[in-house]
């Protein structure tokens, strides 16, 4: 995966943790977006940047390597 690729996975991202303190994060994070003041992003938006990223991956990965 590239460094400028915007897909990121989690195991790799987050650090070990109790089920507790996962437990604590997760709640917090939840609680910081339903905090966001910003408006939220309609759906139809958000499935159609996700068919446009999953596009360019199947792009990516079916171009050839010469």
């Amino acid at each position: 995966m590239a460094d400028d690729d915007p897909v990121k996975w989690a195991p790799d991202d987050v650090p070990e943790c109790t089920p507790e303190e996962h437990d604590a994060w997760f709640r917090a994070e939840v609680q910081k977006a339903l905090d966001d003041p910003r408006p939220g992003i309609p759906h139809e938006e958000v499935m159609r940047q996700l068919r446009e990223e999953i596009g360019k991956v199947r792009a990516r990965k079916n171009a050839p390597t010469d």
